[in-house]
């Protein structure tokens, strides 16, 4: 198989690139994993890497899983190591504890174990701690461990961050220090002391640092902006004095700093390795160009960063749906789902997406009601389905003297011999093919574990398994997808619903730093980029939260979605989007702006005379006492809503309206700056506004 066939140029300069370190920067739809493997099997073929010594490094067993099945398609036959960190790190660790007779310590596989007791204590005294559960302080304990933060910096460190601990930053340092030292009084460890026990056994023991090292020279890692600090210094160990590391990852796609991840170790990569090389892929490949301009206006400063080039011939313009209430979003959801189950279109080509796993309930609820078969979050933890449970004791009882891989062969077997196996496709509906697709999906870990750890055991593979993503599922079963955003990442469906796009959840409530702002930015642009041929976003007008109805309004994030639809319903073309979005929003922020009692305020640099620059356009003959009630009006919402007062509407646009004095919606809509949302939204209140202030 020809490695280098329908590369693109930056494709292939990543994929023959001789240098190291090598960064890869990849937009979503660009062919990251394309990418990936192609490297890897192009060095293993050309001989400048040895398939039984390289390591990647992933987030998930299933995309080591993937990983390792495209490499064997590619005609690597040398089996590679692709694992999680925790799996990789666990591996060593129970080698190392064998080579040194040691017995290894108890893991512990749920936090709310140990910080159970803690919580009425904690408790005690402090009111905002009342409804907090110990998975909200396990949580927090693991951010802390994932950035290093050790209990007596926690104070310090959560300040810094701007963070904001479910309990208060001294009562939450306490109860992480008691919890450290419980988990030591019962000789027991977490999956996060693997990683750092990990690095610190590769930087004291050399003996071990070596061995690790000769077994792995070659290091990729997929996903690098999720990597953590003690990732990092786990990576660094397993590196060494080395340079022979490949990186792929996309600042854009930042979005778990919230749980410890660090996006600069990414966008920062070369003050860590000086002498590495970067290569940026600037083209899509999944998406038609409509989503892929949507995508990236809703990043932070319009996506503007990079180029991308969207492949694939045009499709329709994102749809953007207002519903009175969040039953009638998920009712109208499920009516477009059906109405987009054409023939030859699976219901798994199509999703549903949310901020928050609270909002599936009623959209499960709602499609379930429909008859519209759908899945959530993949349908739970594998160790927990009752035939996982069962094939694990089939192995237990097999003699002790079998290997492990003879008895998951001998599992694999039973398999094989089900009605309705063996095709190794779709098996059909219904419970008993997810069953199976789970067993199968067992039999897959199986060898996934193997491959990383040579002495595999059946024991060692049970604790394995719980030590990985606890997200990770069997597939097989055509069902519509609903899902949260951040478990969105990753895949992709032809048509995608965004859904409940509204303030205090796009961008979420408790994002109140720039830096978490921007994060939503890259969660929403996530979310878009999902979608392969249509995108449909919804809102509600009201929202129910336990038996409470609640007003809502419209995400502000919708605001550059719809600028840039409206650019695509001009006829604009696709080419020149960017650039006539960014002209019409550099015409608004020009526009002059009336100050209190008709005084006019102009951007700055520009003088009253006007020659550079003199007022014109909407907004110049505004009348003084119509522009000062509507900026009091705009004042008061602004203050109610909590936001400052130029996101309500911009200085410009209220200029116009109070020069226009529109009488209707249309003439609302007519205006720079009010696209359909804020007038659905303001439109009203604006129209009465200025109805009652006279001629």
């Amino acid at each position: 198989m020809d490695l280098l066939e329908g590369l693109d140029p930056a494709q292939y300069l990543a994929v023959v690139s001789s240098a190291q370190p090598l960064c890869i920067l990849a937009p979503a739809g660009s062919g990251k994993t394309r990418v990936l493997t192609r490297r890897i099997a192009h060095r293993v073929a050309t001989g400048s890497a040895d398939g039984a010594r390289v390591l990647a490094l992933t987030f998930t067993r299933k995309a080591a899983g993937e990983l390792r099945s495209r490499l064997g398609s590619l005609g690597v036959r040398q089996p590679v190591a692709a694992g999680t960190f925790h799996a990789v790190a666990y591996a060593q660790l129970r080698r190392r504890w064998a080579d040194r007779g040691e017995r290894p310590p108890a893991l512990l596989q749920n936090k709310a174990r140990l910080l159970a007791p803690l919580l009425p204590r904690a408790r005690a005294g402090t009111r905002a701690a009342a409804t907090v559960e110990a998975a909200d302080l396990a949580a927090e304990i693991e951010w802390a461990k994932a950035r290093l933060v050790r209990p007596a910096a926690y104070e310090a460190e959560v300040a810094a961050a701007a963070r904001r601990p479910p309990v208060p930053p001294a009562t939450m340092a306490t109860l992480y220090e008691r919890y450290e030292n419980e988990k030591r009084r019962k000789g027991l460890v977490d999956f996060d002391d693997l990683l750092l026990q990990c690095a610190v056994a590769l930087h004291d023991d050399a003996e071990f640092a070596a061995a690790q090292r000769w077994r792995f020279r070659h290091l990729f890692v997929d996903e690098f902006q999720d990597v953590n600090p003690v990732q990092f210094r786990l990576l660094q160990g397993w590196l060494g004095e080395r340079t022979d590391l490949c990186v792929v990852g996309d600042p854009n796609q930042a979005i778990y700093a919230w749980n410890g991840a660090d996006p600069t170790l990414l966008t920062e990569f070369a003050r860590h390795f000086p002498t590495a090389e970067t290569i940026q892929l600037d083209h899509n490949y999944r998406s038609t160009p409509q989503l892929v301009a949507v995508g990236r206006t809703v990043l932070p400063g319009g996506g503007g960063d990079v180029d991308v080039t969207a492949t694939r011939p045009e499709g329709a313009a994102p749809v953007v749906r207002r519903f009175d209430t969040d039953v009638d979003e998920a009712s109208g959801v499920a009516r477009a789902l059906r109405r987009a189950h054409a023939p030859g279109v699976a219901w798994s080509s199509l999703a549903v997406l949310a901020r928050t796993n609270a909002q599936l309930v009623l959209l499960e609820e709602r499609l379930r009601a429909a008859g519209i078969p759908c899945r959530v979050g993949g349908g739970g933890a594998l160790l927990r389905q009752p035939e996982v449970r069962t094939a694990l004791d089939r192995l237990r009882r097999l003699p002790p003297a079998v290997p492990f891989l003879s008895r998951l062969a001998d599992l694999d077997d039973e398999q094989s011999d089900q009605p309705g196996s063996g095709d190794g496709g779709d098996r059909g509906h219904g419970a008993s093919s997810e069953r199976r697709g789970n067993v199968d999906a067992l039999v897959r870990l199986g060898r996934d574990y193997a491959a990383v750890d040579a002495a595999a055991t059946l024991d060692g593979f049970v604790s394995w398994l719980a030590a990985g993503d606890q997200s990770d599922v069997a597939g097989g079963t055509d069902a519509v997808e609903l899902t949260t955003f951040h478990r969105a990442k990753g895949l992709e469906w032809s048509v995608v619903f965004v859904t409940g796009l509204e303030q205090g959840l796009v961008p979420i409530g408790h994002a109140a730093t720039p830096a978490a702002e921007a994060e939503e930015r890259r969660l929403l642009h996530v979310a878009l980029t999902r979608a392969v041929d249509e995108v449909h976003c919804t809102w509600a007008e009201r929202r129910t939260f336990g038996s409470r109805s609640v007003a809502r309004s419209p995400s502000p994030l919708l605001e550059p979605i719809q600028e840039a639809v409206a650019v695509m319903s001009a006829g604009v073309a696709p080419d020149e989007w960017r650039a006539r979005i960014e002209a019409e929003r550099a015409k608004l922020r020009a526009l002059p702006v009336p100050g209190p009692s008709g005084s006019v305020l102009r951007p700055p640099g520009r003088s009253a005379g006007g020659r550079r620059g003199a007022p014109a356009g909407p907004g110049r003959s505004a009348d003084p006492q119509m522009w000062d009630a509507l900026t009091a009006w705009r004042s008061a919402v602004a203050q109610a809503s909590g936001v400052p007062a130029y996101l309500i509407i911009h200085d410009a646009t209220l200029a116009a309206v109070a020069e226009a004095r529109p009488t209707t919606r249309d003439e609302l809509l007519a205006l720079p700056g009010l696209g359909p949302v804020k007038a659905q939204r303001y439109g009203d209140t604006l129209l009465a506004l200025i109805a009652s202030s006279g001629p």
